[in-house]
This record gives C-alpha cells, structure tokens and sequence, in this order.
C-alpha cells in the first residue's frame, strides 16, 4: 500500500531544484532515531514524498517518488562527511536512507497558507514542537497541499 510521507531539506544544502538536476538521489543525513526508524522500517518504493524547503523558505516546494526502501546512510561511514558517525560500522549501520526521485515542481505551499487552510488540521508539520525532518502525511493532507500547489491562481 502507496503511503504518503513529508520531507525536509535545507535549499542551501539540498533544494529539490538539486534533486530535479541529479534526477535521484539517497535523502542522507538523517540523525534523528524516530526519523531514522521511518526510513529503515517504514518508507517503501512507490511512496510518494512532498519535499519541504525549512530555514527561511518553509514551503513544499516539489512532489518526488521512493525508488528505493530503506538501506545504510553512506555518509554515516565518511570522516570527510559533515555527516559522518565514528560509533557506526558497516556491519552494525546506525544510520539508514532510501532513495528518492523527483517527480515535478510545485508551486510554493508555504507554512503560512498550510496552518489557514481548515482541510490540513492534523497534518503533522503543523504542530508545535514537531521538528522531525521525515514525518507521515495522510492520503487526504497530502491530495490537499499538492491541490494548492497546482490550482490556478
């Protein structure tokens, strides 16, 4: 069954133009353990992923697609990697990843115009403290968004 997910990047570090240009890529990086059990247990090819612009941007910004499930976070093993954890070892991987695909483009949904619109009450991003960089979205939040995305206007 096709589940529904949010994900957030940094456009300074990764913005979903980057994911456009390398077509896909392993969303890395992740070092947060509920985040991370999300995408070793949960996230599977097929699902379908809304990129979130964070830092000042705050909007979805793109519609992309799981190509790959769960699987070891490279970066974790990387001395070089900002990203790099020196307790993780390839036969014991403490960091997992999948693999995404962009799909399309979407008109800016900013923060803002997600917290006016009644249809969204519920939707995970909008409550207070909920800072998680890869959270579940429902079939119905996530036909909403992708609906202000592309309505004309």
């Amino acid at each position: 069954m096709k589940r529904f997910w949010l994900m957030k990047t940094e456009p300074g570090t990764f913005s979903f133009d980057d994911l456009v240009r390398k077509g896909s890529t392993g969303w890395d990086g992740v070092r947060n353990y509920q985040a991370r059990n999300m995408l070793r247990d949960e996230v599977q090819p097929g699902d379908r992923v809304l990129v979130y612009h964070s830092g000042d941007a705050k909007a979805v910004v793109g519609e992309a697609e799981v190509v790959r499930g769960g699987h070891p976070d490279p970066t974790q093993f990387d001395a070089k990697d900002d990203h790099y954890d020196p307790a993780a070892r390839p036969e014991a991987p403490t960091w997992f990843q999948v693999e995404v695909r962009a799909l399309r483009p979407l008109r800016p949904v900013t923060l803002e115009a997600m917290k006016r619109e009644p249809a969204l009450r519920g939707l995970a991003l909008l409550r207070r403290g909920n800072r998680l960089s890869v959270q579940p979205v429902s079939a119905e939040h996530y036909r909403r968004i992708v609906k202000m995305a592309t309505a004309p206007g």
